[in-house]
């Protein structure tokens, strides 16, 4: 009779464990992607100086947000109306360094079509959760040369590809150390495309911007990354955090005694500036924490926060998720 019931007890708690509601697996087939693709790099390269002007004249080609970003702040050759810049911009090209970079952004990526179709896949999974919300209308492919890894405007992202050829890759290594520290350079990995490319637009649209603490940071942090990972839900969650598998194991075992240094320091509620860049900002390492630790403890530990509350509220509409109030959040972590 005991193991009758033993064996009844184990089969009602299997049940509902195996039943338990993950609102990030969900099927996203219906969902329909309308963005479509354009490569500015390519079209600078490649096309006849005489044509230039009235190619990137064309609107439906390449946005004028992009084209003036790219342009004017990337590469810094002004408008393309401005007289003088199809000369600089053939000036630019013909640098024996932009030559070498442009090869190797040609030979890395090809026809992109496998970081579209990850793309894509991405923005389905988070047109499901956010069927209301605007998703963007065209994704750029440019040569920020180094400026920028992603940009969001109002409809569209420009993606620098010159940012992920890989840290090893010659023409990155050829950086110098006084303009691109080797942290950053690590940082370069063709891996983190797609990842960047969602999280760029779900920080510009969809989580708003606070100002309030540390705290409230963290967890609009937690927030973008948690819906990355919605976005991406079957990608391992080192990946999510853009960490190498070493430090997202860092991160984790490490958990409780960073939430112990930031309650013991009084940490949380700080609104001072250098605060939240010293938890929440790319670096080399987490200021204030072992060097050995990762960046972005402040985000990470913000995701965990973010996770713990969906845990507990599971059947919660991803909706609904962005308008919690920060301290709700703070409070339900364990």
């Amino acid at each position: 009779m005991i193991l009758k019931r033993f064996l009844t007890a184990s089969f009602i708690f299997w049940f509902f464990a195996a039943c338990e509601y993950n609102p990030l697996d969900i099927n996203p087939e219906a969902v329909i992607v309308k963005h479509t693709y354009s490569n500015l790099d390519s079209i600078l390269v490649n096309t006849a100086p005489e044509k230039l002007v009235l190619t990137l004249e064309n609107e439906n080609f390449i946005p004028n947000d992009v084209l003036d970003y790219t342009l004017g702040y990337c590469i810094g050759v002004g408008k393309i109306k401005d007289s003088g810049t199809v000369d600089r911009i053939q000036l630019f090209l013909n640098e024996p360094y932009i030559a070498r970079l442009e090869k190797r952004i040609s030979e890395k990526f090809g026809s992109l079509s496998t970081q579209k179709q990850k793309i894509n896949l991405g923005f389905q999974y988070l047109g499901y959760h956010f069927p209301k919300k605007k998703m963007p209308e065209r994704i750029v492919f440019i040569n920020s040369f180094f400026a920028s890894s992603v940009f969001a405007t109002e409809t569209e992202i420009a993606v620098g590809l010159d940012r992920y050829l890989g840290p090893k890759t010659d023409v990155i290594q050829e950086l110098p150390e006084d303009q691109i520290f080797q942290w950053v350079k690590a940082g370069m990995e063709p891996k983190f495309v797609e990842r960047d490319v969602l999280t760029a637009w779900i920080m510009t649209h969809l989580v708003d911007e606070t100002k309030e603490n540390v705290a409230s940071e963290m967890i609009r942090w937690g927030k973008i990354i948690y819906l990355t990972q919605a976005a991406f839900p079957n990608e391992e969650l080192a990946w999510i955090m853009r960490y190498s598998p070493e430090d997202f194991k860092w991160a984790t075992d490490n958990e409780a005694a960073f939430w112990k240094y930031l309650v013991d320091e009084k940490l949380l509620f700080s609104n001072k500036e250098r605060d939240k860049n010293n938890f929440l900002n790319e670096a080399p390492f987490t200021v204030g924490l072992p060097e050995k630790g990762p960046d972005r403890l402040g985000q990470f530990l913000g995701w965990k926060m973010v996770q713990s509350y969906m845990k507990k509220n599971s059947k919660k509409p991803l909706q609904e998720l962005i308008d919690v109030p920060y301290n709700e959040i703070l409070q339900s972590y364990e």
